[in-house]
C-alpha cells in the first residue's frame, strides 16, 4: 500500500463514516444493480424505474449531507462510485439490450461512450468539488442524462411504440448527445440555491400544481418533457435570453410618433429646455 494512504486509512478508521448520507447512496447502488438484472430479465420499463429511484436516492443523500453537516470526501467517493453503477452501467446495458444489440460494434460502442463520458464526468465533478461551491454543473449530470434514457423507455412503452427502424437510430443519436454534454464546458443549473422556505410569486405555486396534476395524469409523459426540457436547458438558455434581451431592448425604445422626423424632436427638446 502507497504510504501517502496510511495515514489517511487510519484516520478513516478512528473518526468512522455517517451513517444517513451513506445509507442513502447504499440506495443508489441497490437500484442500480436492481436495474442491471432486471435488463438481463428484458423487464426494461422496470429497469427504467429502478434507475429513476436511484436518481431520487442521489439527490437525497446529498441535501442530507448538507443539512446535517456530514459532507466527507469517503461520501464523495462512494456516491460517484454508486453513480457510475446506476447512472452509466444501467443505462447503457438498457439501451444496448433495449434498442441498440441489432447494431453491433457501432452500438456497443456507442453504451461504452456514453459510460467513459459518464465516468469522466464525474471524475471533473469530485475534482471541482474541493473548490468553491458554484449554482452551475459544467456539463450535463450523470443522473439527469440516466434519467432521460430511463423516461424514454417508459414513454415509448406507453405511448410512442417506436419501430424496429426509428427506436435504435433515434436511441443511438440521443445516447452520443448524452454523452457529448456530459463532457462539455456547458453550464446547467443546480438548483442548490433553491428555497421552498422562501417567500415565491403566487405563479410559483399555480406551475407546481399543474404540474403535479399532469405528473399524476400521465406520468410517463410529464417526467420525458420535464428531463428533456432540462437537458435542452443548457443548450438553448443563452440564446434564448440574448434574444429575449435584443427583443426587449427593442421594445424598450419607443419610436417616434407617426409624421415626426429626428429634426421635429430636437426643435421640440430645444422648445422645451427654452
Amino acid at each position: 500500500m502507497n504510504q501517502k494512504k496510511r495515514p489517511e486509512m487510519k484516520e478513516l478508521r478512528r473518526k468512522g463514516i455517517y451513517i444517513i448520507p451513506n445509507l442513502f447512496t447504499s440506495g443508489n447502488l441497490f437500484c442500480g444493480v436492481f436495474a442491471i438484472i432486471a435488463v438481463f430479465n428484458a423487464e426494461y420499463v422496470m429497469a427504467a424505474i429502478a434507475i429513476l429511484v436511484a436518481s431520487i436516492f442521489d439527490t437525497l443523500d446529498g441535501k442530507l449531507a448538507r443539512l446535517t453537516k456530514t459532507t466527507s470526501r469517503f461520501g464523495v467517493e462512494y456516491d460517484s462510485l454508486a453513480d457510475l453503477v446506476s447512472f452509466g452501467v444501467a443505462p447503457g446495458l438498457l439501451i444496448y439490450s433495449w434498442a441498440l444489440s441489432g447494431y453491433g460494434r457501432l452500438g456497443w460502442v456507442a453504451v461504452f461512450l456514453f459510460i467513459v463520458c459518464g465516468a469522466l464526468r464525474l471524475a471533473r465533478f469530485n475534482v471541482q468539488v474541493s473548490g468553491p461551491e458554484s449554482t452551475d454543473f459544467v456539463g450535463l449530470p450523470i443522473p439527469a442524462a440516466a434519467s432521460l434514457i430511463a423516461t424514454l423507455v417508459m414513454l415509448d412503452s406507453y405511448i410512442l411504440h417506436f419501430g424496429k427502424e426509428i427506436r435504435p437510430a433515434l436511441t443511438l443519436a440521443v445516447t452520443y448527445m448524452l454523452a457529448f454534454l456530459m463532457v462539455s464546458n456547458i453550464r446547467y443549473r443546480s438548483f442548490k440555491k433553491f428555497n421552498l422556505k422562501d417567500r415565491k410569486p403566487f405563479g410559483v405555486l399555480v406551475s407546481l400544481v399543474l404540474v403535479l396534476l399532469i405528473l399524476v395524469t400521465a406520468p410517463q409523459v410529464m417526467l420525458f418533457s420535464l428531463f428533456a426540457i432540462y437537458v435542452l436547458s443548457g443548450i438553448t438558455e443563452k440564446p434564448v435570453v440574448a434574444l429575449y434581451n435584443r427583443l426587449s431592448k427593442k421594445t424598450g425604445e419607443a419610436p417616434p410618433p407617426a409624421g415626426e422626423g429626428v429634426e421635429d424632436i430636437e426643435d421640440k427638446e430645444i422648445y422645451l429646455k427654452n
